[in-house]
């Protein structure tokens, strides 16, 4: 096992999620390969801010869990890249601010990189919904749209071409090599969902460094809310379409080559063999079949309009976005709320 030191990023946005907050700071404190340190970057808002430093103060004067203000433009790439900088680990591990981490999380992450090569390692996103249970309509094809893990990942420890970035790790060289996350890709707040930045970035890493090697081990689990809005078909196709105009972006910044190619696969292999389920369910009047069928030709439709629209923007210059380099002295002076 790698014996380098992990930083753990969760970016925060609002004080609605307060109780997921310390309940993803608390099971990363919890962890059995501890994390070097817990970084709160606060994505511009002040009360939520003042109220996380009064809550950890006694934490942060032990560099245990430490808070920060976003220190670049509103998002969750920026804040991000925020907590990159500020960062002291040898390995920078991102949480979503509404999931719990495992017992063993950070100790599979670890575990990766005893290979030099490896410049990433992310792992498997499993959905806690609001209901108490999936929704029968729901394709497990489509979880992605939700932030977690989807069938068509292969099991395992194995080599991918990006990480998730709801639960993901980066050795801190891989952003020297490659700058950090760009900003313009992904999630504003409560704006329109957009997603991809992890992708990008990753592809834009594997270009850097020919000879990196990206990884999911599915053993380090996470569980990801799902509220009840999530739940239901409109935001379903709301982030379909997102997703579209999202992969538009990554096509621009990389090439539709390498921006689409896991999607090619997606498409065309699992995205039929989940239709096929769906409607071999509805004839054995199994709950749901016909609806999951529906909904994985309806993603797909609604994600392709999104990537058509999103190109179009695109070529007219509508769409924009930019790569940031991570500046930072690896010592959490800088950026700290007092």
């Amino acid at each position: 096992m790698s014996d380098l030191d992990i930083s753990v990023v969760i970016c925060v946005y609002t004080e609605d999620r307060w109780e997921d907050i310390l309940a993803a700071v608390s099971s990363v404190r919890t962890q059995s390969r501890p994390a070097l340190e817990t970084l709160l970057v606060v994505d511009h808002n002040p009360a939520l801010l003042d109220r996380l430093t009064k809550e950890y103060k006694e934490f942060e004067l032990s560099g245990e869990v430490r808070v920060f203000a976003n220190a670049g433009p509103r998002g969750l790439s920026a804040g991000r890249n925020t907590g990159i900088a500020a960062s002291r680990g040898e390995v920078i591990a991102f949480l979503d601010d509404d999931a719990v981490a495992e017992r063993d999380w950070l100790r599979r992450f670890a575990e990766g990189y005893a290979d030099p090569k490896v410049m990433a390692v992310g792992g498997r996103t499993m959905p806690i919904w609001a209901s108490g249970r999936r929704p029968a309509w729901f394709p497990e094809e489509f979880d992605w749209v939700v932030g977690c893990t989807y069938k068509g990942l292969p099991p395992g420890r194995v080599r991918v071409r990006n990480v998730l970035g709801g639960n993901a790790s980066f050795r801190r060289t891989a952003f020297d090599a490659a700058g950090g996350f760009a900003t313009g890709i992904g999630r504003d707040g409560d704006k329109r969902p957009l997603g991809c930045e992890e992708t990008e970035l990753c592809i834009r890493l594997t270009r850097a460094r020919p000879d990196a090697v990206l990884l999911i081990d599915d053993r380090a689990v996470i569980h990801h809310r799902v509220p009840d809005v999530r739940e239901h078909f409109g935001y379903f196709r709301t982030r379909a379409y997102a997703e579209g105009l999202s992969k538009a972006l990554v096509a621009r910044s990389v090439g539709a080559d390498k921006g689409l190619e896991s999607e090619r696969r997606y498409a065309t292999r699992v995205l039929p063999a989940g239709v096929a389920r769906g409607l071999r369910d509805a004839v054995l009047a199994r709950p749901g079949g016909a609806g999951r069928a529906g909904a994985i030709v309806a993603g797909v439709l609604t994600a392709a309009g999104g990537y058509v629209v999103g190109s179009v923007r695109a070529r007219k210059g509508g769409a924009t976005f930019s790569v940031v380099e991570i500046e930072g002295d690896h010592t959490g002076r800088g950026g700290s709320h007092d």
